[in-house]
């Protein structure tokens, strides 16, 4: 990832060198005829002055239309750098029909290589050594996902000089982000849903139900509840942040009496994630939207396929084979399905114009996850008003869970 520095460095020292490192694909010359809004040059105007770094902007502002104007001004072989295969297949369509080429894809369907490639991370981790020295500009979408372990060896092994992260969540809960400066260079430009609600994005309102556990429910929520109480105020333990998290999970690991409060915690949440008010709060909600196209995101799967089995809704967890993952968000993009439940997968990678409902049953404090589902129902259609709904537990950590992923929309 050093090259053009170890280049620039051996030029101002006016040293002989042999570079033999680079083995090029041969670039055909692109022609684009892609528009940018004004926001949209503005950020593109910001990367260019480094060519390097991360450009934020929400779900729905067209950050893969300002990566294909990226590619067709440096028309330089470039490798596009994605987390699923559903994105995999949105990037090729996109390239294939503004190009006018055949774009090569590596994953785990297949490995073609073309001037201009589009990969999952996986794969690109996977052939990062074979592939290193064949491209000079990097693309990352969701670019917050490169500083985890073992993607961050993408960027590192990697010759490519030009480095563009696109990604609607820039901030990781680890911290990790601040790797990102490193990996592909800072953030260069960043704009906000509310700047562009009403305009390029749908305008949107968020609805808040809070409701009350069952007699049963609260009885055994605040029994396991203070198990973990207990122990957090026997120990003298405040939990400040996710790392003071992770740090009780670990010393779960050699001490029974936190791995006792741990479990008991758990299974307080559940208790206050999947209770019964929450799903005939559900109930109300789809019938009042019926035939609207909504999205019921979960924390957890047990909840996706209990209503997916209460309400005849098409479920998709990381279980769901890629068939039927595909024949059932196909048939949710056409209209044949209005509704699907799923848990963490859709949070990014899909396109749904016509989703307009989105529901939280449960989710946890990430302000990340919160921006994904809010943006999963932000695509621009004439007359469209989104409703991102919150169905919460009254009494439990739940009401503040909510509140620490508020706040993201500035």
């Amino acid at each position: 990832m050093f090259y053009k520095d170890l280049i620039e460095y051996l030029k101002l020292s006016g040293l002989e060198y042999e570079d033999t490192a680079l083995d090029l694909l041969p670039m055909p010359k692109l022609t684009c005829t892609v528009t940018l809004r004004d926001y949209q040059k503005d950020a593109l105007h910001r990367w260019l002055q480094m060519r390097n770094g991360v450009l934020v902007l929400p779900t729905g502002a067209g950050k893969t239309v300002i990566g294909i104007r990226a590619i067709s001004v440096l028309n330089v072989p470039t490798l596009v750098v994605v987390p699923t295969l559903e994105l995999v297949k949105q990037w090729t369509h996109e390239l294939e029909d503004k190009f006018g080429i055949g774009i090569g894809t590596y994953s785990g369907e297949g490995h073609i290589l073309k001037p201009i490639t589009v990969a999952t991370y996986d794969t690109a981790y996977l052939r990062a050594e074979e592939l290193g020295n064949r491209f000079l500009f990097l693309l990352f979408d969701e670019v917050h996902h490169l500083p985890s372990p073992g993607y961050a060896n993408i960027a590192e092994m990697f010759i490519a000089p030009y480095r563009l992260g696109l990604t609607a969540t820039y901030e990781r809960e680890d911290g990790r982000h601040n790797d990102l400066e490193r990996l592909v260079g800072g953030k260069v430009y960043e704009i906000g849903i509310d700047k562009l609600r009403g305009t390029h994005l749908a305008e949107y309102t968020t609805r808040k139900i809070v409701t009350d556990l069952t007699e049963d429910e609260r009885e055994e929520y605040e029994k396991h509840y203070a198990i973990f109480a207990d122990f957090l105020k026997e120990k003298h333990l405040i939990l400040r942040s996710p790392k003071d998290f992770r740090l009780l999970v670990m010393r779960s690991g050699r001490d029974p009496k936190a791995r006792e409060a741990l479990l008991a915690r758990n299974r307080a949440r559940h208790i206050a994630l999947n209770s019964q008010s929450k799903l005939q709060a559900l109930s109300e909600i789809v019938e009042n939207h019926f035939g609207d196209r909504m999205i019921i995101f979960t924390e957890h799967n047990s909840l996706v396929y209990a209503i997916s089995r209460e309400f005849l809704i098409p479920a998709i967890t990381h279980t769901t084979p890629k068939e039927e993952r595909a024949e059932i968000l196909d048939n949710f993009q056409t209209g044949k399905y209005t509704s699907i439940v799923t848990s963490k997968v859709l949070e990014e990678g899909i396109d749904v114009p016509e989703a307009s409902v989105g529901v939280i049953l449960s989710g946890s404090g990430s302000k990340r996850e919160y921006k994904q589902r809010l943006g999963r129902i932000l695509r621009k259609k004439e007359g469209k008003l989104a409703i991102l709904y919150e169905i919460v537990s009254k009494g439990t950590t739940e009401i503040g869970i909510a509140r620490r992923r508020k706040h993201v929309t500035k």
